[in-house]
């Protein structure tokens, strides 16, 4: 009777080993398909940052002497500042001082009266403004849950995700979205939504 005992509870012993192995092995690829989407979406959003700053270059350029004097400086300053890091990491500051001249080139197109341009230009800027909007929601949200499921005790304890860095936010204000009576804020001037 002690041998049949002593089975049951190798056998019980290699079903919770087996059990705990399958375990971590979905968590790591969980683990590893939210940094990639972590990495994606960093990369969507350096490209939208960089598009809104090219386009409020265009901007500045299409106002000429009516653009207000700093709205260069701030594309200019957005554009001089790297991406946010891929591995996640702020190297002295870096990602801060992204968000900051973010934070300031929106505040300066804030200014900018929209019907002053041609249409051109303010509607590729409602545009890049959009996109810059959803990259970043896509970004942060993908930050989310890669940091929720990271957070979890066993997780922690078992240190399944390897080496990667913790990923970080990336916080900055949205811009208020023209709008007008003529065209809801949620359609696009070149791709207008359809209800």
């Amino acid at each position: 009777m002690s041998a049949a005992v002593v089975a049951g509870g190798a056998v019980l012993a290699t079903l919770l080993v087996a059990a705990l192995t399958l375990w971590c092995v979905t968590r790591v690829r969980r683990l590893h398909r939210l940094h990639v989407r972590v990495d994606a979406a960093r990369a969507g959003l350096a490209a939208a940052l960089d598009s809104r700053a090219r386009v409020a270059l265009a901007l500045a350029d299409a106002l000429g002497p009516a653009a207000p004097p700093d709205l260069r400086r701030a594309a200019d300053a957005a554009l001089a500042l790297p991406a946010p890091a891929p591995d996640g990491r702020d190297p002295a500051g870096s990602r801060a001082a992204r968000e900051a001249a973010e934070n300031a080139l929106t505040r300066q197109l804030a200014v900018v009266g929209r019907g002053s341009a041609r249409s051109g230009p303010c509607d590729d800027l409602a545009d890049a403004e959009a996109l810059v909007v959803l990259a970043r929601r896509v970004h942060n949200d993908a930050v989310r849950d890669t940091r929720a499921l990271r957070s979890r005790r066993l997780v922690r304890l078992l240190r399944l995700h390897g080496t990667a860095p913790e990923p970080v936010y990336f916080e900055i204000a949205d811009p208020e979205p023209p709008r007008s009576p003529a065209r809801p804020h949620v359609e696009s001037p070149r791709s207008p939504t359809v209800m």
